[in-house]
């Protein structure tokens, strides 16, 4: 054990990664954030999502100062309703952060999967695949995301909406990022597919769903880990982008994308707080995972080797 620990720490990926200031610092920062989420329930002073728990006469409180009725005192500040600001970010990053990895593992496991059918299938069925993912290109990710969560909105029975809002939105978001998996893999399953391994695994009688998966998908899995890294910053963009439109998480589960479009109907009202604490915690989140994407595209680009 100990020595398998000491070659993977000498190893060229762990060199580049002791090496890189920048990489160290974001997978710092987005540790932090995402341990921040997941303990959220025990880093919390309060839990800003039970009406029980709130008092209105904590409204509006500066950051850092005593409130003017109750005299409590909040880090972040609090919101219109009396919730703690740095709580609710606790929280909205939970419902943001399951969102973007949800979604991204849908779009990863869709897109793999038609790229290596359409990679190793070829013919008219690849042809159909790669037709579709280029008229899905003309469209922005967001508006597609948008349509596609409207429609499966109108399909969900209307008791049922709230409680399925988030996997809705998860369905639209994956849905709307499928292409750029399915578009590298296929490109580099059609390199893999004409290599003597392949050809071996063909004469020895193996199915054409077995090579894909035995031996074509493991060395295809480099470029889909560098894009997975960099659709989750993606697909938390989008997700907060859905909900500051209104159509994202449900009011009774706020993410950050809601927390911001609270904020903004008071930002010229001087509650500047309400705002400015959620917005740059998503955008320390997303910037942080999309440095880390682009430090693994570098990494495991052999060309730039």
């Amino acid at each position: 054990m100990r020595q398998a620990i000491a070659r993977a720490w000498a190893s060229d990926f762990m060199w580049s990664f002791r090496h890189s200031p920048v990489a160290i610092v974001s997978f710092i920062v987005a540790m932090v954030l995402i341990m921040a989420a997941i303990l959220a329930p025990f880093i919390a002073p309060h839990t800003p999502f039970d009406p029980g728990s709130l008092n209105l006469m904590n409204g509006f409180s500066s950051p850092m100062q005593p409130n003017q009725f109750t005299g409590e005192v909040f880090w972040l500040g609090t919101d219109d309703q009396g919730r703690d600001v740095f709580s609710t970010i606790l929280y909205g990053m939970r419902i943001s952060l399951f969102v973007g990895f949800a979604a991204v593992t849908f779009a990863m496991i869709l897109g793999v999967t038609l790229g290596l059918i359409a990679g190793y299938a070829g013919g008219w069925v690849g042809t159909l695949i790669m037709r579709v993912a280029d008229v899905q290109l003309t469209f922005p990710g967001i508006l597609v995301a948008m349509l596609i969560f409207g429609i499966a909105k109108g399909f969900t029975p209307i008791h049922l909406r709230d409680q399925m809002a988030i996997w809705v939105l998860i369905f639209a978001i994956g849905l709307s990022e499928w292409v750029q998996f399915a578009r590298v893999v296929r490109g580099a399953t059609l390199v893999e597919k004409g290599k003597e391994y392949v050809q071996a695994a063909r004469l020895c009688g193996r199915s054409g769903t077995a090579i894909m998966v035995r031996h074509i998908l493991p060395n295809v899995l480099g470029p889909v880990l560098v894009i997975a890294t960099i659709s989750l910053a993606l697909s938390i963009i989008a997700e907060a982008t859905l909900s500051f439109l209104g159509v994202g998480a449900p009011p009774t589960k706020p993410s950050l994308g809601t927390l911001i479009r609270i904020g903004q109907g008071y930002l010229f009202s001087g509650e500047w707080w309400i705002l400015l604490f959620p917005a740059a915690t998503l955008l320390t989140l997303a910037l942080a995972v999309n440095l880390l994407g682009d430090w693994l595209r570098d990494v495991l680009n052999p060309r730039l080797r």
